[in-house]
């Protein structure tokens, strides 16, 4: 492969005093680490979609970013056993672009550690013709998996998120090679 595969990982939540920044910090660290991807971040709470699903150049500018995109990463927490809105809003603000890409997750929470919002994202995904990846890192009771300098000694989530990289690379890779080919039939 000789173009890195453009990918954009999606920060889910909005709410104050989130948890987020710290569980995105750590992947981005991770990913920017791995040479098969160029990566972006969409942060939800910075990207202006409207709930009622109407255009706007924010909307467009959304749109065109996940066309550029080869692959995405949800990192999503878990609030009442559900995803946050803000992804769901996310999903239906574009159709076309999310097509024949894959995705993975990175989900934190309580004792769950997200992955009942995951399960659940997994069904929106496949409506939207998107490829999930099995691989998914997950952190439970995610505010005592992190140090003060926002790493982790879960080493479970360490060895999931390698391998959650190395299938998005491959399915990114291929379904590029594929949409070039053969534009997805949606």
């Amino acid at each position: 492969m000789t173009t890195p595969l453009r990918l954009e990982v999606i920060v889910a939540s909005v709410r104050p005093e989130r948890f987020a920044p710290v569980v995105a910090e750590w992947f981005l660290r991770t990913v920017r680490a791995d040479s098969a991807f160029d990566t972006g971040v969409i942060d939800l709470i910075d990207t202006p979609l409207p709930v009622d699903l109407t255009e706007s150049p924010q909307v467009e500018a959304f749109r065109a970013r996940l066309a550029a995109a080869d692959a995405f990463v949800a990192i999503t927490s878990e609030y009442n056993h559900g995803y946050p809105a803000s992804l769901k809003t996310a999903f239906d603000t574009a159709k076309h672009e999310w097509r024949a890409k894959p995705i993975g997750f990175v989900s934190y929470g309580g004792l769950s550690g997200g992955l009942r919002a995951v399960e659940q994202l997994r069904q929106v995904v496949a409506e939207i013709h998107m490829v999930s990846v099995r691989e998914t890192v997950s952190f439970h009771q995610a505010k005592r998996a992190f140090d003060a300098a926002g790493e982790t000694r879960d080493g479970a989530a360490v060895d999931a998120s390698a391998r959650m990289l190395r299938q998005l690379a491959w399915w990114a890779s291929t379904l590029r090679t594929a949409r070039a080919a053969d534009p997805y039939p949606g």
